[in-house]
């Protein structure tokens, strides 16, 4: 048995050998049919045709579809998709008939009434296909980001994962200070929370920048009274790059991060933003150096009514008896400063 060859080889083969089987004796020709099929592994009756047939080795070239939709009819669909806010074909599909409606009755749309029936008749699929090209530079969905060193290193630690740890076991976020708006510059708040404790410091920062980040956890290690052992983060840049990770190298302080769009992970300290950043902050815009001095002499007083004169509970047990849900309390004590 011959080895199996490409189409276009067996079509050489084959222009090269009918006009021999044609000549050849009918001894010859068993011979010629023989070593044809020996290397084609052709059946023997599709051989004999091939070799006396009377029509082109090599296929015609097949006859380009024709064009149903024009570049009018995908032009209206793109402006019919992005007034839809991009919606995919299937929904496009559906509200199709109202919105040409809507937008010919308002002047955003022009059609004659081949494009408006070639329109209405297409299906999801073509709708789809129409839209493929643009789709691809439209910036509809944000891609992933690609996976920076820094996050390959740093270890996933979730909400599950942290089991009765030692006091020192910080987790840290952002607060922005930009009321209605993300635009511009403002202040944040460098927020850390000890796991263990709930003891709770913030440092303003002027910006989100991890040479700022780590100046704030200097701030913060020296006014904790107990050693940085570990730091969690979210995927914030300002925290997962190689400053960040050389500070904790450098002092064998443990870092980890959260899971992305995983707020649970980082429990402790959401509910500290709230409890105690927005609290007493609030929501307003912050911005320029003399608000972000008041905000830090702010800190200073936060953090000793909230350390010291507010007792903290932990979450022992929770048991459910029918619809409600029982949950068993340790109080820590009221700290305080005598």
């Amino acid at each position: 048995m011959g080895t199996k060859i490409s189409k276009p080889t067996r079509r050489e083969l084959l222009e090269a050998l009918r006009e021999r089987y044609r000549i050849a004796s009918k001894p010859d020709k068993s011979k010629i049919l023989d070593e044809f099929i020996d290397i084609t592994r052709c059946h023997r009756k599709h051989a004999i045709r091939l070799l006396t047939g009377d029509g082109p080795v090599l296929p015609e070239a097949t006859r380009p579809g024709r064009t149903i939709y024009s570049e009018a009819v995908r032009q209206a669909l793109i402006v019919l998709w992005e007034a839809s806010d991009r919606i995919c074909g299937k929904r496009l599909k559906a509200i199709l008939p109202g919105l040409i409606s809507a937008m010919e009755r308002h002047g955003h749309l022009a059609l004659d009434s081949k494009v408006r029936q070639l329109l209405l008749e297409a299906s999801p699929a073509t709708i789809d296909r129409l839209l493929s090209p643009i789709r691809g530079t439209a910036g509809r969905r944000r891609k992933r980001k690609a996976t920076s060193k820094s996050s390959r290193e740093i270890p996933v630690r979730t909400f599950a994962d942290w089991n009765q740890p030692a006091p020192g076991f910080l987790e840290i976020d952002f607060v922005a200070h930009g009321g209605d708006s993300m635009e511009g510059t403002f202040l944040w708040s460098l927020v850390a929370t000890d796991v263990c404790s709930g003891w709770t410091e913030a440092v303003a920062l002027v910006a989100r920048e991890q040479s700022l980040v780590v100046e704030g956890l200097e701030v913060i290690r020296r006014q904790l009274p107990v050693p940085i052992l570990g730091i969690d983060s979210d995927n914030d840049s300002a925290f997962i790059n190689e400053t960040l990770q050389s500070y904790c190298k450098d002092r064998r302080i443990e870092f980890t991060r959260s899971r992305p769009y995983k707020k649970n992970d980082q429990a402790w300290i959401e509910q500290k933003n709230g409890s105690v950043i927005r609290r007493f902050v609030g929501y307003s815009r912050f911005s320029g150096l003399i608000a972000g001095q008041c905000l830090a002499r702010l800190y200073r007083m936060i953090r000793l009514y909230v350390n010291f004169f507010q007792p903290s509970f932990k979450l022992l047990s929770k048991t459910r008896d029918g619809a409600k849900i029982k949950k068993k309390w340790l109080m820590k004590g009221r700290r305080w400063v005598p």
